[in-house]
Formats: C-alpha cells, structure tokens, sequence
C-alpha cells in the first residue's frame, strides 16, 4: 500500500519498543511487522499470581516491587506465520532463565518472593490490580482496585500505545528536574513531529487515521491515561512521583495515545509519519 499524495507530513518515527513480557523492560528494535494484534512478540507473555489468580502488573508496586528489574527479550524474531517465540528473562542479579526452561516457574517464583506462572495465553476475565497514589484529580487516591484486561492480549488497553518528543518536551519544561524519558511511559512507537510543535500534540490526532511508512495504517483512538508506573525507577531512571503529578497537572494524566491497527505491515525506524 503506498502513501496519498494527500497525505500531510507529521513527522518520523524515532523508535521502535516492544516488551515481550507485560511489566518487565523491553527491546528497542529496527523493524517489527504489526497485525491487528499490534507489534509481532508485544505483550506475548505475562506472569500469574498462583495465589489471586491476577496477571502479575508493575501497576501495583506494592505487591510487585522488583519487577522493573527483570528485562525480556525475544529469543528469535517473531514470524505471525509460527507460534510466539520463547523469551529470554533477565533476572535482577544478571541470572539469565528461558521460557523453554522446565524449571522456569520456580526459578521466577523465586526471584520475585511469590509463586507465578509464566503464561504465554491470556485466561478468560484476565484482572490485575492497580494502586492508585495519594494524588489530586485522579480516579482513586492510596487504594489498590482490580482492573480487567482486554481479551485481546495482556494489554492494559489497547494494543499500541505510541508517545511523540513534543509531549515529552513540553512535560519537561513544566518539571524540569525530572527525566523524561520514553522508557517511563513504555511507548511502543515514538515519533518525533515534523515541526517544531509544542504540546501536546498527538491529542489533535484523536479520531484521524496515520500513516507509517508505506504498508500501515493506525487508527488514533484516545489519549492514554498514565498511572504510578510512570514513577516507579528502572534502569538508570530514578523512582520519581513529580512525573506523575506533572502529567496530572498539565493533562488530567494522559500522556501518548492508544491506536489500533487499521491495515498492518513492517514498521521501520526512521518511517515517514503522515496523517490523513
């Protein structure tokens, strides 16, 4: 499928994230292919709680406060046509377990003080809890709720979530002693605008369809209400409550979009980004 001619010009894709494991760190990649079920390898896997029953989600820290810690990667590139492929897990103390490991639950079990299962099919009525921090203007303030998941995968919305610099910018400028960083917000599309905007600017994209590169299409559905992972450290990012208490400030808590896949194909790093 190629580009309209029609087509304004927004912007480039700056990188590529997918998290093979729900609440662990991802992978930044050159090129994915995006079905309907968003990144090939996205969210293929999560852990349960064999004592609730509940997805294991760093959206409650409380419960699970090391799992920022651990980091997934693909063991071999995602082909729709074959099944997901295993996934390597990077424990806290540098341990290295694979999802083909016999022995992988307990090893995991025990990294995390809690015995899980690691799921590569998401159950029927998937939960996970959220905690809310004492903030204004959110929904709830130091509660823990239960959340359903969609069925279409262990998703907490929908199946792309993508983030532009300005937004980044713009939160910065209002908070300047915090970082920033993409990684906070765990985009799996990052664009940088094709002009100097400020602000904002996915948000004028709601209810527009874009176009990256010249096979897919993505339907802007809603901004992305953002909650107390966006504060939580990881990697060489500090735990810092201010990020979310910018983003509640400055945009009622919504920070990036969510999408859906409305013709899919190859994403690049460096695609031309228009809109229609």
């Amino acid at each position: 499928m190629s580009s309209e001619k029609n087509h304004q010009s927004i912007g480039s894709v700056l990188s590529v994230w997918r998290y093979p494991v729900k609440s662990m760190l991802g992978e930044e990649v050159e090129a994915t292919l995006v079905t309907e079920r968003g990144l090939l390898g996205d969210r293929a896997y999560a852990l349960m709680d064999r004592e609730t029953g509940r997805v294991v989600s760093s959206k409650n820290p409380r419960r699970w406060p090391t799992l920022f810690k651990f980091k997934a990667a693909l063991m071999d590139l995602p082909d729709m046509r074959e099944r997901v492929p295993p996934v390597m897990i990077t424990l806290p103390n540098g341990t290295r377990v694979s999802s083909e490991q016999g022995d992988v639950d307990r090893v995991l079990s025990y990294a995390l003080d809690r015995e899980v299962s690691l799921l590569s099919q998401v159950p029927e009525r998937a939960q996970l809890e959220q905690y809310w921090p004492d903030l204004e203007n959110l929904e709830h303030r130091e509660a823990v709720t239960d959340e359903e998941m969609p069925p279409n995968g262990f998703f907490d919305g929908e199946v792309i979530h993508l983030l532009t610099t300005a937004t980044l910018a713009k939160l910065h400028s209002l908070y300047p002693e915090g970082s920033f960083d993409p990684l906070r917000f765990r985009p799996n599309l990052v664009v940088t605008p094709a002009h100097a905007e400020a602000g904002f600017v996915e948000d004028s994209w709601i209810g527009r369809t874009i176009a990256i590169g010249d096979q897919v299409r993505l339907h802007i559905l809603r901004p992305t209400g953002r909650c107390v992972m966006t504060t939580l450290a990881q990697g060489d990012l500090p735990k810092d409550l201010g990020i979310l208490r910018t983003a509640v400030q400055a945009n009622r808590a919504k920070v990036g979009v969510y999408v859906a896949v409305a013709h899919g194909g190859v994403i690049r790093r460096d695609d031309p980004v228009t809109i229609e």
